[in-house]
């Protein structure tokens, strides 16, 4: 299956530039019946469950294998406060959720303070959590109803928590608390839950010592940070900081800073001055990676992010970054080398869930147990799962010495496309040209053809005698997409 020129071919397409369409996608339907739904999340690991928390009616459901459970993992009822952008926020479980069964809960109390708090799973049943476990970690007086933030998570780098909050309300920011460093408001925290009660100030945090800025602090400068994410392969850390009236960003941290980061807020709101309008002082600020103008008009007035891609069914996804926004129901994706953003595709009319199903209002985007990633309509109350909108590829039993016809099928009407296969396994092997990346290691190129009108294609190979007694794993790919990978043992 192999010959000198297909190899120096399959080189030439992996290692040419291009800008073509990234990973075809679509959404798969989960579950609907949810009440305001504003984040999914799962224990690292948990095949079976996905969690979402309800925001007004402070609930935290279970969907368990595809199915919602009727009774609540956990009901806040009138612990919460949910006029304005209050309730319940952000969910993130302990890493060692398996052993320990803490999790922790970000939510606003009934005089509408933002509060982390930590809890325990049910000793009776890991579908319940216990009602009576709570502890409080942190809590912040809120001066206004609105910019509370929400999102709490582990940084998988240093397993300490992250507590996102907004600059404390009203617009403009009135009391300059983005950039005070005697408050926590318009911040990014780092706690470290396991080393005190109720936490320990991680020594290496970039402001430990006497004075302001506060020790809890990571970075500053965020006006609201509704929903940021930890890449769990690098520990990048991006933040969609929704903006006051003219940019919505999005800002990056590597996974090896030091913290410390002043994203500008409100010097600066994205790339633009804000405070004041002109002339400002960007000396020590880090612009954000991107941004994009809020256009009433257009509808785009509130980035929502956002997760990045790193699960297993859809390698040409791998590190993307998805983010939307609220009011136009757009979704993109994004992609980041040496800090710098490219390859910003629009992914809305892929993602568009049809069959009298949509997308309206978009408020998170969430990471099952298998990294795989799910998209929340907070209105409708319905939860989508993000899936490659994969060609087809069937394999007949391999035989060294026979000629095999593998059929491809539902690739793009009259579309090149090659036969690749791995004698090495599953993994990922990068073809920028095609902008797409395989799911099988150091994958070698057997043949290529070009669909016909229907999408179909049949590669007709002879396959080695010394293929006799091999394990192969083929897949197929065009611009932009590719196949399922399919194992077979050649006889």
């Amino acid at each position: 299956m192999k010959s000198t020129a297909r190899l120096c071919t399959l080189l030439v397409l992996m290692l040419a530039a291009g800008d073509l369409p990234g990973q075809r996608l679509a959404t798969e339907f989960v579950v609907d019946g949810l009440v305001q739904p504003v984040f999914l999340t799962a224990p690292g690991g948990d095949l079976d469950r996905l969690f979402v928390i309800e925001e007004n009616v402070g609930r935290v459901r279970i969907i368990k294998n595809g199915v919602l459970l009727a009774a609540p993992f956990l009901d806040l009822g009138a612990q919460i406060s949910f006029s304005g952008e209050r309730g319940l926020l952000g969910m993130a479980f302990h890493p060692d959720y398996a052993h320990n069964g803490l999790f922790f809960l970000n939510y606003t109390d009934p005089a509408g303070t933002t509060t982390v708090s930590r809890w325990s799973v049910s000793a009776a049943d890991p579908d319940l959590a216990d009602p009576a476990s709570e502890s409080l970690v942190l809590t912040v007086p809120q001066p206004f109803s609105n910019h509370n933030g929400g999102m709490i998570a582990f940084g998988p780098n240093d397993g300490y928590l992250y507590v996102g909050l907004g600059d404390g309300g009203s617009g403009s920011d009135p009391f300059g608390n983005g950039q005070s460093g005697s408050t926590p408001l318009g911040k990014m925290l780092r706690l470290d839950v396991d080393g005190g009660t109720p936490y320990a100030i991680p020594p290496d945090n970039p402001f430990v010592g006497p004075g302001d800025p506060l020790d809890e602090i990571w970075a500053l400068g965020l006006r609201n940070p509704w929903r940021f994410d930890f890449d769990p392969a690098t520990g990048d850390l991006w933040i969609a900081d929704v903006g006051q009236s003219g940019r919505e960003e999005i800002d990056f941290q590597p996974g090896d800073s030091p913290g410390g980061e002043n994203y500008g807020w409100s010097i600066m709101e994205g790339v633009n001055c804000f405070n004041p309008a002109s002339g400002c002082n960007t000396a020590g600020l880090t612009l954000p990676i991107y941004d994009y103008e809020y256009d009433v008009f257009a509808l785009r007035i509130c980035v929502i992010g956002g997760c990045v891609y790193r699960g297993s069914a859809i390698p040409g996804l791998d590190g993307a970054f998805f983010f939307a926004d609220w009011g136009s129901g757009q979704v993109w994706t994004l992609r980041q080398s040496g800090g710098a953003a490219g390859q910003l595709l629009e992914r809305t009319l892929e993602l568009a869930p049809g069959g009298g199903r949509d997308l309206r209002k978009i408020a998170s985007f969430g990471r099952g147990g298998d990294g795989e990633l799910y998209v929340l309509d907070r209105v409708d109350g319905e939860v989508f799962r993000i899936v490659g909108d994969l060609m087809s590829l069937a394999v007949p039993p391999l035989f060294a010495g026979q000629q095999a016809a593998i059929a491809l099928t539902e690739a793009s009407a009259n579309a090149r496309v090659f036969l690749t296969y791995s004698l090495s396994g599953v993994g990922v092997t990068t073809v920028p040209t095609l902008g797409v990346s395989l799911g099988i290691e150091r994958a070698k190129l057997a043949s290529s053809g070009r669909a016909d009108a229907a999408g179909s294609f049949l590669f007709s190979e002879v396959l080695p005698l010394q293929a006799a007694g091999r394990t192969v794993w083929i897949q197929a790919i065009e611009a932009g997409n590719s196949s399922n990978v399919v194992q077979a043992v050649v006889g």
